[in-house]
This record gives structure tokens, C-alpha cells and sequence, in this order.
């Protein structure tokens, strides 16, 4: 019971993150500060579950699944709130506004609701997570440790397709350098990564056997990033944009998981 209330309570902060989010896209005329105000919405949610369970007195799981949360929620935030500041709308917001016409702003407000939903098992994970009890062990350190590998490495990824778009020697070129040598997407490898840290943290299959609902959150990320909103619209992008550059760079480099070998 203290769970799902902890978890009623997250889905309302980020229920309200997003009726903010909706007021902003309206007046600014870009939907795309919905996306960056969905990550500081999830990591607001995250925490307002994570201290609804720890009480009066949060242990140390507690703050550390608070400070990983945070790390990612602001980390991924910022450089969307870069991203759009300045920006015209984003492609895909230009597109449901064109398709909705006059009900645009009806829909856009439900649209944006319906995300409160699909951030529910990533904010359980976090609460999940921070619930398992006993003192820290080695599965927070591991999990820690992927969560920053995730966060680095999508770090790392953007960083190196903006300097790949900045020079103006590789207009109508696909970004092959580095990361996306090794996938045709290593941010979003890397922010899937970084979800799995959460069920690392959770395990505990004798003693917390619920927290092997934690798996749920990198699951939901792969399948929005690999076959809904991350990957599929992108790759149809590029083969219309860059057709020959695209078939051949699809050729050579995987999707999402990295080539090693």
C-alpha cells in the first residue's frame, strides 16, 4: 500500500509537469519543451515517490537512488532544454500540429497526459529501487556505476554528433565517427543503459522478490527507443534526407546494441 502511494504520488507531480509542459508548447508554438519538460517531470516524480517511501528518516538507498535520478534527470534535461531554446518546433510536433488542425491544442494536452502514463514504471523503478531493504551493498555499486556509464556515454554521443554537424565539410554525410561507429544510435543505447541500472539496485529475488518489477523500466525504454518514438522515425528521416549515404552506413554499423568486434 505505502507503495502504490508513493507511486500515485509521483504520477501526480508529473501529471502536473505535463499540463506545464502543455501551457508552455502553446504559448512558446513549440511542442518540443514537452520533452524537456517530460525529463525534469520524471526525475521530480522519481524523487517525490523515492522520499515518500523513505519517511521522515531516508536511508541510504534512499539518497543514493535520489542522487542517480537526479544525475540522469539533469544530465538529459539540460541539453533538450539546449537543444530547443531558439529552435523551430520539432519535426514531429511540426507534424501533429499540421495532422490535428484545429484540434491540435485538444489533443497535444492529451498527448501529453498519456506520457504521464508511460513514465509509471520508470518512476516505480526508482522507487523500487531506493526501497530495497538492508544496508549498501555491491548491487548498488554496480548499478550506480551503469546508471553513470549510461549517462556518460549519451553524453558523449551528442557531444560528438554536434561536432560532427558543425563542420560544415560533412553536410549531406551520416555521423560515423566514434560511438556511432560502433551503432547507428549509441544515445539511445546509452540511455537505455542507463534504466537498467534501477532493477541492478532492486535485486534481491529471496529477500525483495518485488523488485523484480524494477526490469520493467528498460524494458519500456527499449521498446519506446528501438520501435516507437526513437529509432523508426529517425532512420526514415536519414533515408529520405541522405538515401545512399544511409543504405551504406546501415550496411556496415548496427542499429542499437554496439559492435565490439
Amino acid at each position: 500500500m505505502d507503495f502504490l502511494i508513493a507511486l500515485l504520488a509521483g504520477l501526480a507531480v508529473l501529471s502536473l509537469m505535463m499540463a506545464f509542459g502543455f501551457i508552455v508548447a502553446m504559448r512558446s508554438g513549440n511542442g518540443g519543451w514537452a520533452d524537456t519538460i517530460w525529463t525534469f517531470g520524471v526525475g521530480l516524480a522519481g524523487l517525490t515517490a523515492i522520499f515518500s517511501l523513505g519517511g521522515s528518516e531516508p536511508g541510504p538507498r534512499h539518497w543514493l537512488a535520489a542522487g542517480l535520478a537526479v544525475l540522469w534527470s539533469a544530465r538529459l534535461g539540460v541539453y533538450l532544454f539546449g537543444r530547443t531554446r531558439g529552435k523551430t518546433e520539432d519535426a514531429r510536433y511540426a507534424d501533429l500540429r499540421r495532422e490535428w488542425g484545429e484540434a491540435h491544442p485538444r489533443r497535444l494536452f492529451w498527448f501529453l497526459q498519456a506520457q504521464t502514463a508511460a513514465g509509471l514504471p520508470l518512476v516505480g523503478a526508482m522507487a523500487l529501487a531506493a526501497n530495497r531493504p538492508g544496508p549498501i551493498d555491491v548491487f548498488d555499486v554496480i548499478g550506480a556505476a551503469v546508471l553513470l556509464t549510461g549517462v556518460i556515454g549519451t553524453g558523449i554521443s551528442d557531444w560528438q554528433l554536434a561536432r560532427f554537424k558543425a563542420d560544415p565539410r560533412n553536410r549531406g554525410r551520416v555521423c560515423d565517427v566514434g560511438l556511432w561507429s560502433l551503432s547507428r544510435h549509441p544515445n539511445y543505447f546509452f540511455e537505455w543503459l542507463s534504466w537498467c541500472a534501477w532493477p541492478i539496485i532492486a535485486f534481491d529475488i529471496v529477500g525483495y522478490p518485488v523488485g523484480l518489477m524494477a526490469v520493467l523500466a528498460p524494458m519500456l525504454m527499449y521498446y519506446l527507443l528501438a520501435h516507437v518514438s526513437g529509432v523508426p522515425p529517425l532512420e526514415a528521416h536519414m533515408e529520405r534526407s541522405r538515401p545512399e549515404a544511409f543504405a551504406a552506413y546501415k550496411d556496415r554499423v548496427p542499429v542499437f546494441f554496439p559492435k565490439l568486434f
